[in-house]
């Protein structure tokens, strides 16, 4: 964490200021409706580099283009294939992100190198309005360090960059708290290559069946789909049932579901009382963020039922347990 934080202002009269840092090659940390984005001007190679450089991310992880309206698609890259125009009509804005041949305007650093592009139109006012003001597509990944906790809060940027980012705009708490579902519909055939706020299901009512590709510890075809990511900085480690607390885990902590586990665990969070996934999924990284914050031993989490945004929920966390695998 840096010793000094870059400018917060609220979104109500941040906008504007954001904007000119944009259009200025200038990086800017914004709210959308699933996590808080680091972004830059995605026709500008320069800037984009320094996203990669302020995230300590590697190159070979391509960035989500980030765009006003659905209607900005067409005109950046021309015709679409039938299925993906279909999705982009039905889930934009939303947390959907499709995967589209990059147009030659797209400096490669932005796809890292690949044909293809992630683009995607964030469901959250004050984002668009940014985007529109800048008049450029905006690349923006989450903004944290690379392979940390995503951000749902604009604190959760200031602790996570510092003064990496030149300005931060303050929407308030994210609605999703989920990274968008990411969906390549090229050929015809949706396949998931990330799973997100937008469940399978739902691709499955708009459009029939759909395939969901594992994520990959190799090269990514997509943004976020490493087999290790969106880890706290304490182990953690996933779990299929409530496990008491034992005399001696008052130094670990507990992540829940539903309600408290037995035994006095050193620190709790409970994701939805009601079971809710959806509102367990809005309260997961900001829950995993308190639980890092406590100074706890291990982070015991709880898989949730896999259906639905729970099976992004349970993503993330088997991501996130992997990364303490890989490095033990």
């Amino acid at each position: 964490m840096s010793a000094k934080s870059a400018p917060v202002l609220p979104a109500a009269i941040g906008v504007a200021e954001a904007a000119a840092v944009l259009r200025s090659g200038g990086l800017v940390a914004f709210p959308t409706e699933t996590v808080y984005g680091l972004g830059a001007n995605a026709l500008d190679a320069r800037a984009a580099a320094r996203i990669f450089e302020a995230k300590a991310r590697p190159s070979f992880d391509p960035l989500i283009t980030h765009l006003a309206d659905v209607a900005d698609l067409t005109a950046l890259v021309g015709a679409l294939p039938p299925t993906v125009a279909a999705l982009a009509e039905r889930f934009w804005p939303g947390p959907l992100t499709l995967i589209v041949d990059r147009p030659p305007t797209v400096p490669p650093i932005v796809t890292s190198g690949l044909d293809t592009m992630a683009v995607r139109v964030p469901d959250h006012a004050v984002a668009r309005e940014l985007i529109r003001q800048a008049g450029v597509p905006v690349a923006a990944p989450s903004a944290n360090r690379f392979g940390m906790l995503s951000p749902t809060r604009a604190e959760h940027v200031v602790a996570g960059l510092g003064d990496a980012v030149d300005l931060i705009v303050d929407g308030g708490p994210t609605r999703c708290g989920i990274e968008s579902t990411i969906v390549d519909a090229r050929d015809g055939q949706p396949v998931v290559l990330r799973l997100g706020s937008l469940p399978v299901e739902a691709l499955v009512e708009a459009v029939g069946p759909v395939s969901v590709r594992p994520g990959s510890s190799g090269q990514p075809v997509a943004p976020g789909t490493l087999a290790a990511h969106y880890a706290p900085r304490t182990p953690l480690r996933v779990v299929t049932a409530p496990v008491p607390a034992r005399p001696d885990d008052g130094t670990r902590g507990y992540l829940a579901l539903r309600e408290a586990p037995e035994g006095a665990y050193g620190a709790v969070e409970v994701l939805s009382p009601d079971g809710d996934l959806t509102g367990a999924a809005a309260r997961l990284f900001d829950a995993l963020h308190r639980l890092d914050a406590t100074g706890v031993t291990e982070i015991v989490a709880e898989r949730v039922p896999d259906t639905g945004v729970g099976r992004a929920i349970n993503d993330r966390l088997r991501r996130a347990a992997a990364t303490w695998q890989t490095s033990g």
